[in-house]
């Protein structure tokens, strides 16, 4: 391995010194002279991974980082902020990916869609098909090419590469050890009729610990990035809720008014004979929402609206009360587990050596 110091680190890391033999040789052994896809969601896990490949010598050709127009500001950030790491790597910049609609569509991203149809993402009703519409296909379609319509573009190089050697594209995928991760690839997809798939962090045994602790010491704690998901996500956390109020209040604010939107629109699955009253009624009057197998919110089982009035996050408009965000980010700092740091944590100084 060379020994060799990264140019920028804020810390004393050379290449090398972070994965074990063992962890070393299992990523030589899967990806070594592969044509190589990072899939970077510019959260903790993918970014890293990136750290774990460049340890590992592991160059790859692409980075494809999906957007879908509703990330926090604080990943775009990001995004950018690992453009610059990567440079100083001599590595391939982050490749944009993002879904390019017909101009009669009246909207260009996921949020504009749900407003537009009324509707929640899918991940409030179970399904992920939000994911795969504009995230997978996206990034699909860079590789691969479009012939025409809105997102007609020509295949990339490595694509036209691939397909001229006979060789199949590896996209690396960044799930980690910790229970929801393994959970959710628990049976991991090895392979499709175009690319294959590896999971580097499930090789090397990291969870979100150790991906923590690895991008804090090669790239300084100020680049461990905090989740990344839409603001409007149905899967957010008590804690990410009030982190939104407190540092993107207009943004929570907006969340809000898609839940609103959806619930009292057209497609709404709310039924006023079960529940006994209006969705808007409960959220403005209620103490909870009764209980129900029907999607009531963006929390599934619960609105965000009421979510945030019993909580004291908005006021009887649904403005966040923009007096109280150090209160909110107090409740945050409290509520949220060791995953997750550009959002303030302070521990990370700590671990980085």
């Amino acid at each position: 391995m060379v020994n060799m110091a990264i140019t920028g680190s804020t810390t004393d890391y050379t290449v090398g010194s972070l994965l074990v033999n063992t962890q070393w040789a299992s990523l030589v052994q899967d990806l070594a002279g592969r044509l190589v896809v990072v899939c970077f969601g510019a959260g903790v896990d993918s970014t890293a991974m990136l750290v774990a490949l460049r340890d590992a010598e592991i160059r790859p050709d692409a980075i494809t980082f999906a957007d879908t127009g509703g990330e926090k500001s604080a990943t775009y950030a990001h995004v950018l902020a690992m453009n610059e790491v990567l440079t100083t790597w001599d590595w391939p910049l982050v490749t944009v990916c993002r879904a390019v609609l017909k101009a009669s569509t009246g909207y260009v991203d996921l949020y504009g869609n749900c407003v537009a149809n009324e509707t929640l993402p899918s991940l409030a009703f179970g399904m992920k098909s939000c994911s795969i519409r504009w995230k997978q296909l996206p990034r699909d379609q860079v590789l691969r090419g479009v012939s025409k319509g809105p997102n007609a573009r020509p295949a990339h190089p490595l694509w036209l590469r691939a397909q001229a050697e006979g060789r199949r594209i590896v996209k690396l995928i960044g799930y980690d050890c910790g229970r929801a991760d393994m959970r959710r690839a628990r049976a991991p997809k090895p392979a499709d009729a175009d690319f294959d798939y590896a999971y580097p962090l499930q090789r090397i045994g990291w969870a979100r610990p150790d991906c923590v602790r690895a991008v804090a010491k090669v790239l300084g704690a100020h680049l461990v990035p905090m989740k990344s998901s839409c603001f409007f996500c149905p899967a957010s956390k008590p804690w990410e809720r009030f982190w939104l109020a407190a540092n993107e209040p207009e943004l929570f604010e907006r969340a809000l008014y898609l839940e609103r939107n959806a619930l009292t629109g057209r497609h709404s699955r709310f039924d006023t004979v079960e529940f006994g009253a209006t969705w808007e009624d409960l959220v403005r009057n209620a103490d909870s929402f009764p209980s129900t197998k029907t999607t009531v919110g963006l929390g599934c089982s619960f609105a965000w609206n009421h979510w945030a009035r019993v909580n004291g996050v908005v006021d009887a408009e649904f403005k966040v009360i923009r007096a109280q965000r150090s209160r909110f980010a107090q409740l945050a700092d409290e509520m949220r587990g060791f995953d997750n740091a550009l959002d303030g944590r302070t521990e990370l100084a700590a671990i980085a050596g």
